[in-house]
């Protein structure tokens, strides 16, 4: 089906641009929410007299979009979930979790306008692009763990992915590989055997 975008699309064009899309994508998404009309010949006349509207109307949303989008840019979000030894997920962080956690912190945004491409199904962070406006876009943090604790840990750059006792075990091998390798460490000193004893000369 061909449509006339009403607004900027993502990946598929400008407001005013008349692109070709599958029928149910036009029908569930672009006709449903507003975004297009039907190329139609009528339609076509229709989006001229109303361009100069559009236009203003949109110039007006980007304005207040981007003073949005300066409070959002940057904004880290905090998802606590239960995860295994080795950082994955007991199920995953989807764009309805991030919704909400921005929600508590007051800011309003719908489904659509939080790009991410696949849950998130293991411990840590990981950029998510909030679209505020068709033209207007902000990055946010979102940290995934398993407690406040290591939240930290992940802010600071900690590899928490593999299991705590990989950890000890890697830390005391490096510590006994130390102990082997000093130079300082004290080491017992092999006795040489003691060289026979001169026979005495035989008396005459």
């Amino acid at each position: 089906m061909e449509v006339i975008l009403l607004e900027r699309v993502a990946k598929l064009g400008q407001m005013g641009e008349v692109v070709k899309v599958r029928d149910g994508f036009a029908r569930n998404f672009l006709l449903k929410r507003k975004k297009a009309l039907r190329a139609t010949a009528e339609n076509r006349a229709k989006y001229d007299g109303m361009k100069a509207e559009l236009e203003a109307n949109n110039l007006q949303a980007k304005s207040e979009a981007s003073k949005a989008a300066e409070k959002i840019e940057g904004l880290e979000i905090v998802i606590i979930r239960q995860a295994s030894e080795s950082g994955q997920l007991f199920g995953s962080v989807s764009v309805r979790d991030i919704v909400l956690a921005l929600e508590a912190e007051k800011i309003h945004v719908s489904r659509p306008q939080v790009w991410l491409d696949a849950p998130i199904k293991a411990i840590g962070q990981r950029k998510v692009t909030i679209a505020v406006h068709p033209e207007v876009e902000a990055n946010i943090n979102v940290i995934v763990a398993r407690s406040a604790d290591e939240v930290q840990r992940i802010k600071r750059g900690e590899d928490i992915s593999t299991r705590q006792e990989d950890q000890d075990a890697a830390a005391e091998a490096l510590a006994a590989a130390g102990e082997f390798f000093d130079p300082e460490a004290q080491h017992d000193e092999i006795e040489q055997p003691a060289a026979p004893a001169e026979e005495a000369p035989a008396e005459k």
